[in-house]
């Protein structure tokens, strides 16, 4: 093969250690750039959460008169509502989740379910019992998770023979979502037909 045959089919440069490391010198820079770059125009601003409306909710709920809808008459200071649900039906669940001033979690779910069923599905199905607590002269279980959750739990009569079970469970502290707990109070509810 001639001089002129390997020069067509392409040019060849030099290679060398050096020229490899000031290749990836330049790529290296050129990623960090970017990233200060993305850093500096990212908008990460929190979202704020959004308060609802948990009186009107409350009142809808109880207008079904399926459930005695447990709620507070006021929010402790500086905590926000940021949930509230009511589901209707032959099987009616009333939520409320709210954030207290500390952004911790607290919610209250209520249905005709069992006490066990609603630890189940709202703390852990692992979740250990501990000692019963008096709250507003009523005595509720305690139910703890290994993720940190605390809960207070209760039967509650509605309306002739139906019973109804209600769990506070938050990630708050226990005394607060026990103090919580014992500020519910309930709509009335008809006795079974």
């Amino acid at each position: 093969m001639s001089e002129s045959q390997g020069r067509a089919g392409g040019a060849r440069y030099q290679r060398s250690s050096g020229g490899l490391v000031g290749a990836l010198l330049v790529t290296v820079l050129a990623v960090i750039a970017f990233v200060v770059f993305r850093g500096v125009i990212r908008d990460d601003a929190p979202t704020p959460v959004r308060a609802v409306d948990y009186v009107t909710a409350v009142e809808a709920a109880r207008a079904d008169q399926q459930l005695l809808v447990l709620a507070p008459d006021r929010l402790p200071l500086g905590w926000k509502m940021t949930s509230a649900t009511y589901d209707d039906g032959p099987s009616p669940a009333w939520h409320l989740g709210a954030l207290t001033d500390d952004t911790k979690y607290v919610g209250v779910e209520e249905s005709r379910s069992s006490i066990e069923d609603l630890v189940e599905e709202h703390v852990d199905a692992a979740a250990e019992r501990g000692k019963d607590v008096a709250i507003a002269g009523e005595t509720w279980q305690t139910w703890t998770d290994a993720g940190g959750d605390y809960a207070v739990a209760r039967s509650l009569a509605a309306g002739g023979s139906r019973t109804e079970s209600v769990l506070v469970v938050g990630t708050a502290p226990e005394r607060e979502i026990r103090d919580y707990a014992g500020t519910l109070k309930g709509g009335p509810v008809p006795a079974a037909g």
